[in-house]
């Protein structure tokens, strides 16, 4: 292996630096990942691209970026106990201290200890040819689907899934998604895959909408207006859905989806941020809906949403609208921070499409 290699850091302002830094070497437990891709995460936009909102162990620590990353294992620190060289992996995306109760629970990201780093954030994350990883925080890849895949389940499949698995999603279902960015998007392929009954998306930007219609990933896509309530209880008889999941983070789309439940229905919000206004008794209480909050996934789950998509024969590379080489991450960052596009992946290797 060379010694030397090119990455991606977010200064803030908006802005995207390459520097050449050392190829790290793996210690005891640990691996170094070839990167295949690496997919941008809304969260980065949010809190570190634009400005560094996080302080102190919790905030961005000026460390390579990329908390999507999969890839191939290229070299093996001592002491693996389950994963060798050559296997093709996805790596969670949360170091947690491995001994707290969160993270006994598969909880990573749960975890308060300051032992606690995030890839991408407080560690070297996998925008990056090559990325320094515990074997801990690995999960195969299995061959049937692609390195792109990988790296969407890293944390925005996993983060749905863990938020549906919460509320339960049956062909007994009508489903609302609130925000069809990419998590959203990702929202409607394993509402669709689980079985939901009825699935309607709804979002305020229209190429999102046409997007999902694009994709055949929802019944009905609707950009967001005053008669945006009504039109959902049209199409669900008057009783609205079964289940609703917010991944904007807009209290609009929140009251909406709380709303737009029918009665003893549940709400799961996993977007982030913003807040949102209600009246619990008439929107909640009398009409028994349970509202749940969902924060990414436990590692196990992760393993778990791993084999169901290749049961399902989905492959979350279809959300993948735009590709990117190394060289081009500031074009990547850009277009993601524009809000109109689906996933964003930069790219390595044979992954370049």
């Amino acid at each position: 292996m060379e010694n030397k290699m090119k990455a991606a850091y977010l200064p803030g302002n908006s802005t995207t630096v390459l520097k050449e830094v050392d190829i790290p070497v793996p210690g005891h437990g640990q691996v170094v990942v070839r990167t295949k891709s690496s997919t941008i995460c809304g969260s980065d936009i949010r809190a570190i691209y634009h400005e560094h909102l996080g302080k102190g162990a919790e905030g961005y620590q000026n460390k390579i970026a990329g908390h999507e990353p999969s890839g191939q294992i290229v070299e093996c620190g001592p002491g693996l106990k389950r994963f060798r060289k050559g296997d093709r992996v996805i790596i969670y995306h949360i170091s947690g201290c491995g001994v707290c109760n969160d993270c006994r629970r598969g909880y990573m990201i749960s975890c308060t200890s300051e032992h606690r780093a995030a890839y991408g954030w407080q560690r070297d994350g996998g925008m990056a040819p090559y990325i320094l990883a515990d074997e801990k925080d690995l999960v195969l890849l299995p061959d049937s689907l692609s390195y792109t895949d990988g790296a969407q389940i890293a944390c925005g499949f996993g983060t749905v899934y863990e938020g549906l698995d919460r509320v339960g999603i049956s062909g007994n279902d009508a489903v609302l998604v609130a925000g069809l960015g990419p998590v959203g998007l990702a929202t409607l392929m394993l509402a669709k895959a689980m079985g939901a009954q009825k699935i309607i998306g709804v979002d305020v930007v229209e190429e999102r909408c046409n997007l999902a219609r694009e994709l055949g990933l929802a019944d009905e896509v609707y950009v967001s207006g005053p008669d945006t309530l009504e039109k959902i209880r049209q199409l669900t008889g008057g009783n609205g859905v079964e289940k609703a999941i917010d991944c904007s983070g807009n209290t609009h789309a929140r009251q909406l989806c709380i709303r737009a439940t029918r009665k003893w229905g549940a709400i799961v919000f996993v977007g982030e941020g913003g807040t949102v206004e209600f009246n619990p008794s008439p929107d909640i209480i009398h009409d028994q809906k349970t509202i749940y909050g969902s924060w990414v996934t436990s590692i196990w789950k992760m393993e778990e949403l791993v084999e169901r998509i290749v049961r399902w024969g989905i492959h979350p590379e279809e959300l993948v609208t735009h590709r990117f080489t190394l060289d081009e991450v500031d074009k990547a960052y850009e277009l993601m921070a524009g809000g109109k596009c689906g996933k964003v992946a930069v790219v390595f290797d044979e992954e370049i499409k």
